[in-house]
């Protein structure tokens, strides 16, 4: 059975020997208690360990929920326990003993699951002498045979000096109270060999650790410092995390103020390995260390300084919150990890929740309303995978991890104080440093994902994202209410990865995947005109650099107007730019209306659709052509296994066959087209009628390679400029993405570089040139109000 990358603060039930914290050391939602009678200064190593046994078990706090949770993960640990063998060789049949790390993660990660199990109150082998003892067995065991300090890194570093570390922690923190210091400092020796020094990379010296691996590593310094009373280990950890080694180049909330580089940046983006955009994945990793450093540091010598909690809380609200919808994280910011059918959008949405669960039972004032009101939000929105309903633990991802008894005792606590949600606000957010931007509505939300000389097309490393060569080509993600498990529901093993929506491809092969593949064009980036109006431009170039387009994407609070132009190959393949490839679930419906006219519903059917003006499928939305264009329509049934996108040693998927349905809109370009263009509106959960009468609303203004432009209702200009032009009453100098319209009873100019180049474009407007300083901002929106 293949395991989830270890989530820090899920899973399992409250240890046996959990130490009472005091309410000065572990502050909670509940107001109005009174303070407790003066005690003993408490040991700062055991408020340490507690503390991060209260992390991986929880507050036994009792509610029906808890209980059905105790009830899953009781029947997983039984019977990792029941099939475990600890009398010399292989723990389990299917996991071999031996060196490398293909199998030595999940075997710590079982032995995980049943030393939580042991440790709860209520757990299905709570207390039990017998399992205690098959425990220690199975330490020593697994020590002697794959983790001491004498074995070698092969295979991943990340499996000797984060993934096993935490899972050790894990078993040791929940048995801490069973075993000598010896013993405990044994069990610790190989991690003291491989995290002895968080700021670094154990295998590799001169690599300074970044970003969530740093966190990581910070945290597991705290904790086996505390296990084995290291003060100094501990002080290393603490300091790890602002980087005082190094002078604080490696900060963990440090805002950078450039394109791409590891960790936060001054426009909320986050990066990891260098070009990625990773707020859906390792920025929860970081924030989940860092919540979690907070934690069992809390009323210690070792709390962090209040300065620095006062920016983790405030990373939540601006760098992961705007990405999450329905509680889950959006696709564009989870990089390879869409691939891993341990982690849907929904699952790193529940650690998300979890960790500001967390950082909120520390906060105080606004920073606790505000990360409170956000989880609340999350919690009541995410439908698709309640938080607090866990009918089976591997529903999501393979292992215990998903049980979460902390996590629903968390999410109780505070919902006990009727805290109120925070709620949807209309906001059109562009994230130039990391390439993504996002579009939400009180309706629904969308968001684009793209490649350029700054951000990687894609991440496909260690067997994962195997059908991931168009993923940043100019996908455009659309989020429904009524389909909030849209892309979690065996989405990415089942659709057609060479016909994603929003993308510009060709048939043919697709050629060999990349680590990491940058675009040869750098403009690539758009303007915000408020919170409900903006565009964004992409200068497209394929990967064997044969197809070229200009592609544009006009943001609206009905829909987004989508303009290509310059479309160029000369491949001798067919070329084909994709409005639509819904997943309509298992045996989906849903009826497809092409000018009033029912098309066939037979999956497999195609209809060829010449010059069709809109187009409205059943629960979905509408869709308008913009000029004339033919159309391909099909419904057809697609069937996949996760185990074919994601290989990975410890992550790989299931070999289970899932089928979806599917619906495509598909424009056509022919063979080696010249100059190729398409305009269409995509109109989420628009009605027919809605659609139809949106037929004649959308102005396009211009649609070439050197401009692209649409008029709104209330006579605001949003253009893409990619060379020096003018549409309408606008002129620009050199690449810039504009908006002009009137603001008050004044005019007002927003202008970007998606360039990220330049050092200022002139701008003539209404008989006035001015200059605009762009040195410097990275693609940011710079306003300027225009006199009458």
């Amino acid at each position: 059975m293949p395991v989830n990358r270890r989530t820090a603060l899920r899973g399992g039930a409250v240890a046996a020997a959990s130490v009472a914290l005091t309410a000065a050391a572990r502050p909670a939602f509940a107001a109005g208690v009174a303070p407790a009678a003066p005690t003993a200064p408490a040991d700062p190593l055991k408020t340490i360990v507690t503390g991060y046994r209260e992390l991986q078990t929880g507050i036994n706090r009792p509610s029906p929920e808890r209980t059905a949770a105790l009830k899953n993960l009781g029947r997983v640990a039984k019977a990792y326990n029941d099939t475990m063998t600890v009398t010399g060789g292989p723990l389990w049949t299917d996991l071999p003993l031996g060196p490398g790390s293909d199998y030595t993660t999940s075997m710590y990660a079982r032995l995980r699951a049943i030393a939580v199990d042991w440790g709860t109150p209520g757990g299905t082998l709570s207390g039990d002498p017998q399992v205690l003892e098959r425990i220690k067995q199975a330490l020593e065991l697994i020590y002697a045979s794959q983790y001491n300090p004498q074995v070698g890194e092969i295979g991943n570093w990340y499996t000797y000096e984060i993934g096993v570390p935490y899972y050790v922690l894990h078993t040791l923190v929940t048995v801490a109270d069973e075993l000598t210091a010896d013993e405990l400092a044994r069990y610790v020796s190989p991690i003291k060999r491989f995290v002895g020094n968080p700021n670094v990379r154990a295998n590799s010296p001169s690599t300074v650790e970044t970003g969530a691996n740093r966190a990581d590593k910070a945290l597991i310094s705290i904790v086996s410092g505390a296990l084995i009373g290291d003060t100094a280990w501990i002080r290393t950890g603490i300091d790890a995390l602002t980087d005082v080694a190094g002078g604080g180049a490696a900060n963990l909330v440090a805002k950078l103020d450039e394109s791409g580089g590891d960790g936060f940046h001054v426009d909320g983006s986050f990066i990891q390995h260098e070009t990625i955009p990773y707020p859906g994945h390792y920025g929860i990793v970081l924030l989940t260390a860092l919540s979690g450093a907070i934690h069992v540091t809390e009323g210690t010598e070792y709390a962090l300084p209040e300065d620095l909690k006062q920016k983790i809380y405030a990373l939540v609200p601006d760098t992961f919150a705007p990405w999450v919808y329905a509680g889950a994280l959006m696709e564009p910011v989870r990089g390879r990890m869409l691939s891993r059918q341990g982690e849907t959008g929904h699952d790193i949405g529940h650690q998300l929740t979890v960790a500001t669960l967390v950082l909120a039972r520390s906060a105080t004032g606004a920073a606790k309303d505000q990360l409170s009101g956000l989880a609340a939000k999350w919690l009541s929105e995410g439908t698709y995978a309640p938080f607090l309903e866990i009918p089976d633990p591997e529903r999501f991802a393979p292992g215990p991890d998903l049980v979460a008894t902390p996590g629903i005792e968390f999410a109780q606590e505070m919902l006990a104080t009727h805290v109120r949600p925070a709620p949807i606000t209309a906001t059109h957010r562009i994230f130039a440093q990391q390439d993504r931007m996002l579009h939400v509505t009180e309706g629904w939300s969308s968001a684009l994902a793209v490649g350029s000389t700054r951000i990687s097309r894609y991440e496909s490393i260690n067997g994962m994202n195997q059908h991931g060569w168009y993923v940043g080509d100019g996908v455009l993600y659309v989020f429904l209410p009524n389909a909030k498990g849209h892309y979690s529901d065996a989405y990415w093993p089942t659709v057609d990865p060479l016909l994603l929506p929003g993308t510009t491809t060709k048939t043919g092969p697709t050629g060999a995947l990349q680590s990491t593949p940058m675009s040869t064009r750098a403009h690539v980036g758009g303007v915000q005109w408020d919170a409900r109006h903006g565009a964004w431009a992409m200068d497209f170039v394929s990967l064997d650099g044969t197809l070229t387009a200009k592609k544009s994407w006009f943001f609206t609070p009905a829909g987004v107007v989508c303009l290509g132009a310059g479309i160029t190959d000369a491949s001798g393949r067919q070329v084909r730019t994709t409005i639509e490839n819904r997943n309509l679930g298992e045996n989906g419906g849903g009826a497809l209306l092409a000018d009033a006219r029912v098309l066939s519903a037979q999956p497999g059917k195609t209809a060829a659709l010449r010059n069709p003006r809109w187009l409205h499928l059943d629960d979905v939305g509408g869709y308008v052509l913009l000029d004339n264009a033919n159309v391909t329509a099909l419904r057809e049934d697609r069937t996949g296994a996760w185990r074919d996108i994601d290989t990975g040693a410890n992550t790989k998927g299931t070999t289970d066959p899932y089928t979806r349905r599917y619906q495509k809109l598909v424009i056509e370009h022919g063979v080696k087209p010249t100059d190729a263009k398409y305009a269409y509106a995509v109109l989420p959960a628009a009605s027919v009628v809605g659609t139809v009468a949106s037929v004649l609303a959308w102005r396009v203004r211009a649609n070439t390679s050197a401009v692209q432009a649409i008029r709104l209702w209330d006579n605001t200009l949003l253009a893409n400029f990619y060379k020096a032009d003018t549409v309408d009453e606008v002129t620009v100098s050199g690449p810039a993405s504009v908006a002009l319209g009137r603001s008050g009873s004044g005019w007002q100019l927003a202008v970007s570089d998606p360039t990220q180049l330049q050092d200022s474009v002139r701008v003539t407007v209404r008989r006035q040139t001015v200059e605009v300083p762009l040195k410097g901002t990275f693609g940011a929106t710079q306003v300027v109000h225009l006199p009458r």
